[in-house]
Formats: C-alpha cells, structure tokens, sequence
C-alpha cells in the first residue's frame, strides 16, 4: 500500500483506485458510444501512467494499472447503456473524491486531480478528427475538465 493511503478507509481507497477507470469510461461514453480507439486508448493510458506519471503518482498508477483493464470491461458490461444515465452514476462515484482528496497530502491530491484531467484529455482525443486524432466531441468537451472534481486545496 503507497503511503498517501495511510489514513484512508478500504471503501476510499477503492473509489481512488477505480477513479481513472470512473474518467476513462465517462469521456469514451460521452457521446453514447465507447469505440474501440476509446477503449485502447484507455487502457494505453491507464498502462503508460504506470512509467509516466508524475513520480509521486508512479506507485499510484501501479496498483491502478493492475486491475485497470479488468475493471474498465467489468462497469462497461454493469453501468446504464444510456450515456446520460451511466454519466451520472459515474459522475456520482467521482464526486466522492472531493470528500477523500483533502484527507490526504495535498500535493498528491492536486498532481492526482491534474492527472485525471489529462487522462480525460487524452482519452477524448483518441477517436475522431483528422486520421483519427486531435478532435474532441462536444459531449466529451462537457466532461473534460472533470468540474465535478474540485481541486484539493481550494
């Protein structure tokens, strides 16, 4: 267990773990639909964060990256087919992050905020525009910024 979780419950600690899976599903859905470029990228993503994250998140992404892709097709095939349903029950499990973040050391929690919202980013580019890149949908645009996220310490 990486020390940012010291003083965190189990159920916390799985929303932590399960959030960049939460991200990835809320912006490849955004517009009702998760391709299969949404999907890879994803789980790409969710890898690549394991070596390149920022260093105080390396561990974090780490045991993320262990169940990242399990988890991922797992809500998928359990969360709401309707992109407006799903959206709120994943928007409702990142809400609780804005309870858990400030109980941890407030750097971890503005680099693991940061993080989120680039991963949100590279996921919403991964399909559509010219061959395939740099476009974002307007529905994926909503969602990016993860406003239903606050940033720790504000």
């Amino acid at each position: 267990m990486i020390k940012e979780f010291e003083n965190l419950r189990e159920e916390e600690i799985d929303v932590l773990l399960t959030a960049p899976v939460y991200v990835a599903i809320l912006i490849a859905g955004a517009d009702g639909n998760i391709d299969k470029s949404e999907r890879k990228e994803a789980i790409d993503v969710a890898h690549s964060k394991q070596s390149r994250a920022r260093e105080q998140l390396v561990d974090y992404y780490k045991l993320v990256g262990e169940s990242f892709e399990s988890k991922f097709n797992k809500l998928i095939d359990e969360l709401p087919e309707s992109a407006e349903e799903r959206n709120k029950v994943l928007t409702a499990e990142l809400r609780k992050l804005n309870f858990i973040l400030p109980k941890m050391d407030k750097n971890f929690g503005v680099k693991l905020h940061a993080s989120l919202k680039e991963l949100a980013k590279k996921i919403a580019e991964a399909s559509g525009g010219v061959l395939g890149y740099l476009s974002v949908s307007y529905e994926e645009s909503k969602l990016i910024e993860l406003q239903m996220i606050k940033e720790p310490g504000k």
